[in-house]
């Protein structure tokens, strides 16, 4: 009998393990706040690289993805940061270009960093 409670507690550690490794699912606003982060931060390094914007407005930009992130998105860090790099996967540099021209001062409204 003492071998079976071992094994049941190995099935649940590898249970609550595969739990955990899911990636959280965003819907709704949370989704839309998540696509205004990447927008933001994939906007401003992608300008950087290319010489376009300088060091310090990249910085702005990050941070505020960051604070989008911090305020508008449930989860903890690791959630977020999957999710961001599943939304730059799904969408190329100019789509996210074409989406900051946009949308930047719309994403500033409807999720507000003050």
């Amino acid at each position: 009998m003492r071998g079976l409670p071992c094994v049941v507690a190995c099935v649940l550690m590898m249970m609550a393990g595969s739990v955990s490794a899911a990636q959280r699912v965003y819907e709704g606003e949370e989704a839309a706040a998540l696509r205004c982060a990447n927008m933001m931060a994939l906007t401003g390094v992608t300008l950087n690289r290319a010489g376009l914007m300088p060091d310090q407005e990249k910085d702005v930009l990050v941070g505020i993805s960051i604070l989008i992130l911090e305020r508008h998105v449930s989860g903890n860090w690791t959630e977020k940061k999957r999710a961001m790099e599943a939304m730059r996967d799904r969408r190329d540099i100019d789509a996210t270009l074409a989406d900051y021209q946009r949308n930047a001062p719309i994403c500033l409204k409807r999720f507000s960093i003050n």
